[in-house]
């Protein structure tokens, strides 16, 4: 591991401690030239997974617009960010777990709703209107029906 100060790669670990709920490993570093002191993660490697849109098209999933698309529905809520980035982490670890490469966009958009709909009702119904296109109030009410229903 390269110093980020000097450049040098001889190093030494002083600490060592589990992040991000296990999931990775928080390491400090001092730099055996400098003496500077410097943090490293070191996490398992995933393999990379497709996302496979609507129109077709493929791209790299990335856990930041899901959160992304959460945090917009979630606006001027009171869901914590805190929140919203575990169900980010849990939808992702979900998908790596099912060892499937290819996820359509229907897969992941029916996870983030699902887990908005325990967090906030409103944030859910926001979401499923930008992710199930409604065309009119009628299909707005269905699913508010759906939603009123369910309690």
């Amino acid at each position: 591991m390269k110093c980020p100060y000097c450049g040098y790669s001889e190093s030494k670990v002083i600490d060592s401690r589990p992040a991000e709920e296990g999931s990775s490993i928080r390491r400090r570093r001092e730099c055996l030239s400098c003496k500077k002191r410097f943090t490293t993660y070191e996490t398992v490697e995933s393999l990379p997974m497709v996302v496979i849109k609507k129109d077709g098209s493929r791209q790299s999933f990335d856990r930041r617009k899901v959160l992304g698309g959460m945090i917009r529905a979630c606006e001027k809520r009171p869901v914590p960010l805190g929140d919203l980035e575990n169900i980010a982490a849990e939808i992702e670890q979900e998908l790596q777990n099912s060892m499937e490469r290819e996820i359509s966009t229907t897969v992941i958009g029916e996870q983030v709703m699902t887990r908005l709909k325990n967090v906030d009702e409103v944030a859910y119904v926001r979401f499923a209107s930008v992710y199930r296109q409604f065309k009119d109030i009628d299909t707005f009410m269905t699913e508010l029906n759906k939603l009123l229903a369910d309690k």
